[in-house]
């Protein structure tokens, strides 16, 4: 996902409708009238055990930042890193065949791609989309009064946590691993129906860090139920142990300076920023289109999905968890 970066101008273009400056999940550009290019690139060390699970989450994340934006996914770039000392291309190949896998599930051509010899294990891809201009959907836009929808439970960061350690279930790595791994694409075309007015999905900054990303520099708020939100199985047991990988905590700090948690216990604040992978999509539209949408996403059969607050007309800026 494309963050701020504070040291660089933004690229200024007249075609080019999303760029560095607005922490949106991919890049787009304008062709022409009818039609966009949105790009977006992402990989990361494993996160589980299984090689062929490793590569089908890590192709499902890089396709997430394209369907975040209502976009279809075109094309993939393979991105590589392998200590080829170390472990045997045998396991690489059972990576690129995961990725593969999800790839032809979202109908996305493996083109190329680019590898290095790293000491630790590294695997992603970068991903080229189009959608016509006029059905783009950025992360700002949504209004006070609208609905909040997530389409995905959330807990990933710290179930990964745990598998490292040893301390999850085969039962519970499972559903983490079938969620990570299940395509946005279904959410993406429910949003467009639904006319969403915003739209960003959920990854390493935490719900909460990707949510301030959808109020940034507004004069918007938002409010949020801590009890509504769907979580994966074993997720709250893992955080009131302190289960937590170092970017949840490192979203904990940050959370603090846009959040008021009120009496919410620590537990249930490192759920809200966890680092996410391959997470869901949050969604802002109006409240009579929530129920819709949500009936489509149980139609596709997908993970549990569930409104979970409102946009408000203030304090801009800052989420108010309930």
């Amino acid at each position: 996902m494309l963050r701020r970066l504070e040291n660089l101008a933004p690229t200024r273009h007249p075609d080019l409708l999303v760029g560095i400056d607005g922490a949106d999940d991919a890049a787009v550009y304008r062709l022409d009238d009818d039609l966009a290019l949105v790009q977006s690139v992402d990989f990361f060390t494993p996160i589980v055990d299984d090689a062929r699970d490793w590569g089908r989450i890590a192709a499902a994340n890089a396709l997430s930042d394209i369907y975040a934006m209502g976009a279809r996914p075109l094309t993939a770039l393979q991105l590589v890193g392998w200590p080829r000392d170390d472990l045997p291309f045998d396991l690489l190949g059972d990576v690129v065949a995961g990725g593969a896998e999800i790839l032809e599930e979202a109908r996305c051509l493996l083109v190329g791609g680019h590898s290095i010899d790293d000491r630790e294990p590294k695997y992603g891809m970068a991903v080229t989309g189009l959608v016509r201009p006029d059905q783009l959907i950025p992360n700002r836009g949504a209004l006070p009064g609208d609905a909040l929808l997530l389409t995905k439970p959330i807990g990933t960061g710290l179930i990964s946590t745990g598998i490292k350690r040893d301390l999850v279930e085969p039962s519970v790595r499972d559903e983490a691993v079938a969620v990570m791994t299940h395509l946005n694409v279904g959410a993406a075309a429910a949003m467009r129906f639904a006319g969403a007015k915003a739209a960003t999905d959920v990854t390493g900054f935490g719900l909460l860090g990707h949510l301030e990303e959808m109020i940034r520099d507004g004069d918007i708020g938002v409010e949020i139920t801590a009890d509504a939100i769907p979580l994966l199985p074993g997720t709250e047991r893992l955080a009131r142990a302190g289960v937590a990988p170092g970017g949840t905590m490192r979203n904990l700090s940050h959370a603090g300076q846009f959040t008021d948690f009120g009496d919410i216990p620590e537990a249930r604040r490192l759920i809200l920023v966890d680092a996410q992978t391959s997470g869901g999509l949050l969604v802002a539209l109006s409240p009579d289109q929530a129920d819709g949408m949500l009936g489509a996403l149980a139609a596709e059969g997908g993970p549990a999905a569930a409104v979970i607050g409102r946009f408000t007309t203030g304090p801009a800026g800052r989420i108010r968890v309930l």
